[in-house]
Formats: structure tokens, C-alpha cells, sequence
């Protein structure tokens, strides 16, 4: 397998571990001293392809931009749903994470973003499928929310590749070891 095409897992969480509160809002990434984009542009020139569940697909929609924000990029949504209908910017997935990633890998291309939520990305990390994190700290405690990690029924061993300030936040990469 060509596994050229590094599985990649881009995000930011609360000091306490949290990727959006109760109500699933990350507007409090926006209440913190940033420094330009923090680096986001520099990762979006190193990825081709994105992945994301339905929720987060359907929050990003529901955001009133201007463009679908990953446009030129080829973008895969996870869904339940048998009714969803692929347009322009995405096609709709169903079945096992694996199979979508084995498949991508064979293909030429730059390396694949995770984009979330935290139930898809559950999957990917359960399934030992992601090769690098890039996991960027908030300056804030929510206390609760949606959770970044779940419960694992083994460790995944990393190593750390890099740490990074941009103003307020701290961006940790890891890889598998």
C-alpha cells in the first residue's frame, strides 16, 4: 500500500480536553489573542483531501459563509442517511473508515485531514488509522463539552514532533511511533 498519503488530525481543543461545548459551538476559539491564523494556511497547503462527519458538516452549513470553506479540496462526509445527495463540493460516505482511507492511500495526493467531529474521529484514531496529530491548546477550561479523546480499549504510542506558541495557543504535532 502506498501510504505516501499521511492521515492527519488538525484541531483545537480546550485546555481540558474539549473540541466544542454541550451546545457544540466553538466560538470560544474567538475570545482568545491569536496570531494571524495560527499556522492554519501553511496546513491547508499540505492537505488535498478532507473528511468530516455529518454533524460537523451540517454545523459548517449552518455558519452563513460566503463559499463552502474547503472548496478545491475533495471533501468526503460521513452519514447514516441512504437520502443525501453529493453535490459540487461533497460526496456522502457510508460504511467502515478503513475502507475510505485504504482506498484514498493508493491514490496520488497530498496527505488527508481529518476535520472531525469527535465520534468519526472515535473511529480513526480506535483504528490506529491517523499518522500525525496537530492538536492546538486553548487558553480556557470549559469543564465540559464534546470530549477530543474517548475511551480506548488500548494506548496509541505517539511521539512529539513539535511544539509551537502562537499567541495564546500552544500547537503540539505528534506521530505514531
Amino acid at each position: 500500500m502506498n501510504h505516501n498519503r499521511k492521515v492527519v488530525v488538525y484541531i483545537a481543543t480546550s485546555l481540558d480536553g474539549y473540541i466544542a461545548t454541550k451546545e457544540e459551538s466553538v466560538h470560544w476559539l474567538d475570545e482568545t489573542e491569536t496570531e494571524g491564523d495560527n499556522g492554519f494556511a501553511a496546513f491547508y497547503e499540505t492537505i488535498d483531501t478532507v473528511i468530516m462527519g455529518k454533524k460537523t458538516y451540517d454545523w459548517i452549513m449552518n455558519q452563513e459563509l460566503e463559499e463552502f470553506p474547503y472548496k478545491g479540496k475533495s471533501c468526503y462526509v460521513y452519514t447514516n442517511s441512504t437520502n443525501a445527495v453529493d453535490n459540487e463540493d461533497v460526496t456522502f460516505v457510508q460504511g467502515e473508515v478503513s475502507e475510505l482511507i485504504h482506498q484514498l492511500q493508493q491514490q496520488p495526493g497530498k496527505d488527508i485531514w481529518i476535520v472531525g467531529g469527535g465520534e468519526l474521529l472515535h473511529h480513526y484514531i480506535k483504528e490506529n488509522l491517523v499518522d500525525g496529530y496537530i492538536i492546538t491548546i486553548a487558553p480556557i477550561i470549559l469543564g465540559s463539552g464534546i470530549s477530543l479523546f474517548k475511551e480506548l480499549e488500548s494506548n496509541i504510542n505517539l511521539k512529539l514532533e513539535q511544539v509551537k506558541r502562537y499567541a495564546q495557543f500552544a500547537e503540539l504535532r505528534f506521530s505514531k511511533k
